[in-house]
């Protein structure tokens, strides 16, 4: 955004007009007395007081105290960098080709309404969260779609596409925010669509009804099919229900690289491709813009010239663009920091639910306390579609596929399953460490804690009629949802405890000392929550048990790797 659009018509950068608030530790909006007021879009002002000629004071600011006035000679310069660092700035960045999440807290009212008015929203209904929770896990879908919207992209995907999930990555967070994985699905992969139902411009609903056996990227635009409907076909492809979409298109990532002055790429061969109009030297080399565009976009450079092979390319661009954007160049540069926030939010389309610029920014917080060294980028594991002579598509992995979804659905790490995995067995040599009950002896009580309806009974049932646990009973709903499975025990119970871990393969993680409690009999007994990792009847609870299995398309975002 230029000065002008700022009001000024001189030659200021817009970024010497944010000066830091000592007071509130937050960046603000300061034009010079004979300044006109901002033209950026925002809430109406009339009959509000100003603080200064020139500066409107937000209506939830009225009662904040007047910041202290810059030093003379200092007015429009920009902050000591130990006074801006990552603290001062909410920033994440993640996805592909088609995204970046950027939500920059340079202050002001008016300015962040302005962002907000940036972000297109589509309603998916049912197909996500109708909110953004912060302090639970969450599951992003990701998309860049081919549509040749845009200055400059009238080459670039299908004439005429109507848009379709060109580039698709499920990003999930852990509850506890010690890593994420980004799991990109391919294009061609081959699946089924599920109907979905999309809302219309006039309000109306119209479900498009559903098909079998097509590429993953017929989930979005064909039929007048939404971002809804392809996130409903990854819930039915890998078991995992997205929270949220963000989608962008080509422009997203000419104007991003372009806003942090080039992304550091590496490639072992020199390219020199015809369709994509790349070139590169062997070795290092930054990209941005067009460039950067053609860079991910490039099939025949690398590998087997596939998607597949793209995929790889892309992961390893988006850790290069995560490292840039979080480094403190990017960080302390409040210049950078508007191009950035500006490009982001008009490249962006979300759901409903975080569309406002306060979701995005409570988002940007938790992503941005992930480490890098614990982001995971991976491929849904495929192999040749067998149904094809000539391979073009492909079909998720029988034997690999389950397991990495369970993994992602079970909130297991990529990057640490094996730390989990010893202080889990540590856990469990502690409280599982003495004697046990027989099964007639333990006292249980069943209650469901975010499992799906009907699953108490049916631990209960397996419980008596095969596990040999009579002395049970089913308890209801718990008083609220558990994102884990739990028994609680007293001290005196603690044999029985370690009788039904055993039965029903809980971690010493799940297992909580506690007050005794009676049953329905009056008697003292234990409680079972089932919480949202219950996987079933007689199913093993321990996450332990989810086993990674062997990829050959995992990266986290600290590495360096060169294309080949």
């Amino acid at each position: 955004m230029d000065a002008q659009g700022r009001g000024r018509a001189d030659d200021v950068d817009p970024a010497d007009q944010w000066v830091l608030n000592p007071r509130t530790g937050e960046y603000e909006l300061r034009l010079s007395p004979s300044a006109p007021r901002p033209s950026v879009p925002g809430p109406r002002t009339e009959g509000r007081r100003t603080s200064a000629p020139g500066r409107e004071v937000p209506p939830q600011r009225r009662r904040r105290p007047e910041p202290e006035a810059p030093a003379p000679g200092r007015r429009g310069r920009r902050p000591e960098k130990k006074k801006s660092r990552g603290k001062k700035v909410l920033l994440w960045t993640g996805g592909s080709m088609a995204f970046v999440v950027l939500v920059a807290g340079v202050g002001g009212y008016v300015y962040l309404k302005h962002l907000e008015g940036n972000v297109s929203t589509t309603d998916v209904g049912t197909a996500g969260s109708s909110s953004f929770k912060k302090n639970e896990a969450f599951n992003i879908l990701i998309i860049g779609t081919d549509k040749r919207t845009g200055e400059g992209n009238e080459g670039y995907g299908d004439k005429g596409s109507a848009g379709h999930a060109d580039t698709n990555i499920l990003l999930h967070v852990a509850e506890d925010r010690s890593n994420a994985t980004a799991l990109s699905i391919p294009r061609d992969l081959i699946v089924d669509i599920p109907d979905c139902e999309t809302k219309q411009e006039d309000g109306s609903t119209k479900v498009i009804p559903g098909s079998s056996g097509v590429r993953f990227n017929q989930s979005l635009g064909d039929l007048g099919r939404d971002a809804g409907c392809t996130m409903r076909t990854v819930a039915e492809t890998t078991g995992i229900k997205p929270d949220h979409f963000m989608m962008a298109d080509f422009n997203a990532v000419k104007t991003l690289t372009s806003a942090v002055g080039g992304v550091d790429v590496c490639v072992e061969h020199a390219v020199d491709d015809p369709k994509s109009h790349l070139q590169l030297p062997a070795g290092e080399s930054t990209v941005k813009g067009e460039q950067a565009l053609a860079f991910v976009r490039t099939r025949h450079a690398f590998g087997n010239e596939g998607d597949l092979d793209r995929i790889k390319v892309q992961q390893q661009f988006l850790g290069s663009l995560m490292r840039k954007m979080s480094s403190s160049d990017t960080l302390t540069s409040p210049a950078k920091l508007v191009k950035l926030a500006e490009a982001a939010t008009k490249a962006l389309t979300v759901d409903s639910a975080i569309g406002k610029v306060g979701t995005l920014k409570d988002m940007a917080l938790e992503l941005k306390k992930v480490p890098p060294k614990n982001i995971t980028f991976t491929t849904v594991p495929v192999v040749d579609n067998p149904a094809e002579k000539v391979k073009a598509t492909v079909v998720v992995n029988a034997s690999k596929g389950p397991q990495v979804f369970d993994m992602i659905k079970n909130d297991i790490s990529f990057t640490e399953v094996k730390q989990k995995q010893k202080k889990e067995k540590a856990a469990v040599a502690a409280r599982l460490k003495g004697a046990k009950s027989e099964p007639g002896e333990v006292r249980v009580r069943v209650m469901n804690g975010g499992a799906p309806a009907g699953s108490a009974q049916q631990e209960l049932n397996y419980l008596q009629t095969q596990a040999g646990v009579s002395k049970s009973e089913n308890a209801g709903n718990a008083p609220a949802d558990l994102a884990k499975t739990t028994l609680e025990y007293a001290p005196d119970q603690a044999d029985q405890a370690r009788a039904l871990a055993e039965i029903l393969g809980l971690s010493g993680a799940a297992m909580k000392p506690g007050e005794s409690v009676t049953n329905s009999q009056g008697l003292p007994t234990m409680t079972l929550t089932l919480g949202k990792d219950f996987k079933g009847a007689g199913v093993s609870l321990d996450p332990a048990s989810v086993k990674k299995p062997d990829l050959d398309t995992e990266s986290t975002a600290d590495q360096k790797l060169c294309a080949s």
